[in-house]
This record gives structure tokens, sequence and C-alpha cells, in this order.
């Protein structure tokens, strides 16, 4: 089974004291759809992990990514598909983040991210959110 490459950003931003996380819901359609997750996309074979992140970020969410730090990989093997997921941490963006896929967004306060449901792989993420940020 191939392995898809993803990049993955941690998109944050401090609002009155208070660290904010963005998170988006993955249409149902979707592998791991109706969970929620860390925007970003596949990299395509001619993309450096930067490179893809900036697309897939304006494509997605009509931000333009101004800076951005390479964090850590996550492998992972789902019973039908195998992820490596390359996470980045963007520290600075231009633009107003809106569902240019139709896809729910929603900024929410770094404690709430326990209470939704991510997919399985992304747990490395939370836990980096939470002992990091």
């Amino acid at each position: 089974m191939e392995t898809i490459n993803v990049a993955v950003g941690i998109i944050c931003r401090k609002i009155k004291g208070t660290q904010q996380i963005l998170i988006s819901y993955r249409h149902a359609h979707l592998h791991q759809g109706d969970l929620w997750e860390f925007p970003g996309g596949k990299i395509e074979s001619n993309e450096t992990l930067c490179d893809a992140l900036s697309r897939e970020l304006k494509e997605e969410l009509g931000i333009i990514v101004v800076k951005q730090k390479a964090l850590f990989e996550i492998n992972h093997n789902y019973p039908d598909k195998k992820v490596c997921l390359k996470i980045c941490l963007v520290e600075e963006f231009t633009g107003k983040a809106i569902g240019k896929e139709k896809q729910q967004i929603k900024w929410i306060d770094k404690p709430d991210l326990k209470q939704h449901q991510f997919p399985e792989a992304n747990q490395p993420i939370i836990d980096y959110i939470y002992d990091n940020l």
C-alpha cells in the first residue's frame, strides 16, 4: 500500500490572551469524513512541504501563508490507507480564513480541542499543541 504524504498546518492566533487553533470539518464522503481536522492536503510529487501547505491553505481557506515552520512527521496506518502527516506551525498568514470548499471551519480555544473528534492519526498533533503552544 502506497503512503500518502500530507502537509498539515497548525494555524494559531491569540485573541485577548487566549490561544486559538483553526480546525475544519471533513465532508462525509472523504476518508475519515465527519471528523475535525487540521487544514492541509496532499503533497504533489513536484512540491516541497512549504509549497504544498501554502497551496492547500490558499485553496481551502483563502489565506496566504507568510511564515511557517516544519515540526514533525506522523506515520499512521489505517486499515485502508497509509499516511505520512508532515506537520507545520503556521506562524503568520494574511487574509481571513473561510471554508472555500464549503467545509465548516472554526477557531477554537486550545482547551476545547479535546471536545472535538479527530482522525486517530491527529492525536500526536493535539498532544503537541497542549504541550508546546
